[in-house]
């Protein structure tokens, strides 16, 4: 069993699955994708989101507004906080810092961040966290305003090994996307290497970043087995492992999910001793 982690089912292709969503979602399922979470960029489009979960119960979704999304009136705390309680959000976000484009001001994208990490600890809600050339910035807001025993995840990580270290040291996940299948991506492949296993989660951040050998086609989720085979070929373990460890640190983290794992996964984990 896989999780997604980490995937946009509101801006999937048009040429996925003749922009059939139920398509999509049982293309992943046929290859044992079994949970994803729908990740927000704004709280304008969480209940489109909201109303996918309702169709598709292997769906959670989280509530935030990307760094890079310009919006017209800046949410507060207690905007974001609303927004998550009404639409059963099981984290906040995405939201971060990215420091790389400068569509969104820093000083905007840091007050933003302060507020989103702020509503994840009122709520008591891991965080899905974007950085990107922001590494000091971003690890003193998560040491500021994160309960190490709540945490999040550094999504789509693609900075060095001593920034995920510290992360996981202030109790976050860390997360691989298909740019680990890249050629060129030694630094990510170092990571999916080095790491430990049960601070590890797999996502496709669809539709962007396809992975090998899918590159240059608009991404889906179930081609998050594509970063797990990666993963199991880097360290030389099974690829069932990287996904029992993966699904076992999802449910750890987003506790709210966990509920929904099938009785048999739960077995399971159990029976192989991971980590729940």
């Amino acid at each position: 069993m896989f999780v997604d982690s980490h995937c946009h089912l509101d801006r999937l292709s048009a040429d996925t699955h003749a922009g059939d969503l139920a398509a999509t979602l049982d293309a992943a399922r046929d290859r044992g994708v079994k949970q994803f979470l729908a990740i927000a960029v704004t709280l304008d489009g969480v209940p489109e989101l909201a109303a996918i979960r309702e169709t598709h119960p292997d769906v959670v979704i989280s509530a935030g507004v990307h760094p890079l999304h310009e919006v017209a009136q800046e949410p507060e705390v207690v905007d974001i906080v609303a927004c998550a309680r009404e639409h059963g959000a099981v984290a906040i976000g995405e939201s971060g810092l990215d420091y790389h484009y400068d569509s969104v001001s820093r000083e905007c994208q840091y007050e933003r961040f302060a507020r989103h990490l702020k509503a994840a600890t009122e709520l008591r809600a891991p965080i899905i966290v974007h950085t990107r050339e922001a590494r000091e910035d971003t690890l003193d807001l998560i040491r500021a305003h994160t309960d190490p025993a709540i945490g999040g995840v550094l999504h789509c990580f693609t900075e060095d090994l001593d920034m995920a270290r510290e992360a996981v040291r202030l109790g976050f996940y860390i997360s691989l996307s298909g740019i680990v299948t890249f050629r060129n991506a030694t630094s990510v492949k170092e990571l999916a290497r080095r790491l430990p296993l049960d601070r590890l989660l797999i996502e496709t951040d669809s539709p962007y970043l396809a992975p090998v050998p899918y590159r240059g086609k608009p991404n889906e989720p179930a081609w998050v087995v594509e970063v797990a085979q990666c993963i199991a070929a880097e360290r030389g373990i099974s690829v069932e492992e990287v996904a029992l460890q993966t699904t076992a640190n999802f449910h750890q983290l987003f506790r709210a999910a966990a509920p929904e794992a099938p009785a048999d996964l739960r077995q399971a984990l159990s029976d192989a001793g991971f980590v729940r």
